[in-house]
């Protein structure tokens, strides 16, 4: 049989339509927890996805200090010690301080096995000239959390966003793009899919863990924006 009645044979399989890269999954019904809760970029996305409808659980070293930031919150939001929160969560949102980061994980690696990790923290240095990127002795904070969780699926994500338009309650809508790295598609369509469950938002797949030091220097950019147009600068990706 030549090739071309091959393609006309009625038994022969249907070639395979490629999947699209925007149908991403249904997560309204999973439950996020924000480790470092009680700071700025934490409590500023803990409230954003609680005013989407998701399930959040802040999550502190102290308990105490995480009730409370999760009543000034409100909207269901539910404050815990930080073992607690990785265990009740199918998401956990890493956001804390990048100098507590290692010292953190580790001390979580068996509450957050098996759990979905998305580290947005940034590796930043600070002077008399301003921010600039550190790169970790694994790569980036993103490949630190993957040393350091082996049995955790980590990702990387929101690293570009404003703590104070995030806590802006006037605002309905955060006009920006979150780059999204993992090693695995269905993990990271599920934290685009968490992004683009905030108004405004829309996750992009931006490459494997390994591209994440790129996508966290570029905080140290964005600063540089922000302080000389009094700005809060987010990113958008054009042509997709």
């Amino acid at each position: 049989m030549t090739s071309s009645s091959a393609s006309q044979d009625p038994t022969a399989p249907a070639a395979k339509t490629p999947k699209d890269p925007w149908d991403l999954p249904d997560v309204s019904g999973l439950v996020v927890g924000v480790l470092g809760g009680t700071g700025e970029q934490g409590r500023g996305l803990a409230y954003r996805f609680a005013r989407a409808g998701q399930k959040v659980i802040i999550g502190s070293r102290s308990a105490d200090r995480a009730r409370d930031a999760a009543a000034e919150l409100g909207r269901g939001v539910e404050g815990a010690d930080n073992a607690e929160t990785a265990r009740r969560s199918d998401v956990v949102i890493v956001a804390v301080p990048w100098d507590g980061h290692a010292e953190t994980l580790e001390s979580l690696r068996e509450e957050l096995a098996g759990k979905l990790v998305v580290d947005c923290v940034n590796p930043l240095g600070f002077d008399k000239k301003g921010a600039y990127a550190l790169k970790p002795e694994e790569g980036s904070a993103a490949e630190q959390a993957a040393a350091l969780l082996p049995d955790s699926r980590v990702t990387a994500a929101f690293h570009h966003l404003s703590a104070v338009l995030l806590q802006d309650a006037s605002l309905d809508e955060i006009d920006t793009d979150v780059m999204v790295l993992g090693e695995e598609r269905a993990d990271v369509e599920t934290v685009q899919a968490l992004a683009g469950r905030i108004p405004g938002m829309r996750g992009v797949f931006a490459g494997r863990l390994r591209n994440a030091h790129q996508v966290e220097s570029l905080v140290a950019n964005l600063i540089s924006v922000n302080r000389r147009y009094k700005a809060h600068a987010g990113l958008r990706v054009t042509d997709v």
